[in-house]
């Protein structure tokens, strides 16, 4: 038999200045037992029990952005099996956030908040030569993250589902499907 698929919800969050085209990110820095400790990542985080993803998203990003979103749009979402150091499985909301009020702290309890260039941030996705290096080691991600952050910002008004197994900290495989 085999067994059932009891993933943890969330929501993850790319806010994005359109005037200026840079990216909100965390780098999460403030824990050295945090299981992201060391890498840039969006915003958000665990479904609490009786909330829904949008109502999780607009907590979260209140919590570590305090901000108020004004306009999200669902870019896709992805399954990650047996994800990290601790082997979770995930079903993840990704959202691009273009609109919001308030101002972002310069940090949170969890780490720094930093807005990217998105050039800057998609050339760390890239295999293309030292530029895509040099981005990578300025904005240390999962690995799998590669796979997808592009697809949260590209002209596609689809959204994607994919699914992304890992071993711990690398992942297995990527697919994806756009509706």
């Amino acid at each position: 038999m085999t067994a059932r698929f009891q993933p943890i919800v969330g929501s993850l969050a790319y806010i994005w200045d359109r005037d200026t085209d840079r990216v909100l990110m965390i780098r999460r820095d403030a824990r050295p037992d945090d299981d992201h400790f060391g890498k840039v990542n969006g915003l958000g985080g665990k479904l609490e029990p009786d909330e829904d993803i949008v109502t999780n998203v607009r907590r979260e990003l209140r919590e570590e952005a305090e901000i108020e979103l004004t306009s999200l749009s669902l870019r896709g979402t992805i399954t990650w099996t047996n994800f990290g150091p601790k082997n979770e499985d995930w079903l993840g909301f990704l959202f691009l956030v273009d609109g919001w009020t308030g101002t972002p702290p310069a940090s949170n309890d969890e780490g720094s908040l930093e807005w990217v260039d998105r050039t800057r941030l998609l050339a760390a996705c890239s295999d293309d030569g030292q530029a895509a290096t040099d981005a990578r080691r300025e904005l240390p991600m999962w690995e799998g993250d590669r796979h997808f952050v592009p697809l949260i910002f590209d002209d596609d008004p689809r959204p994607f589902h994919g699914t992304m197994p890992y071993a711990g900290d690398h992942p297995v495989s990527w697919s994806f499907e756009r509706l």
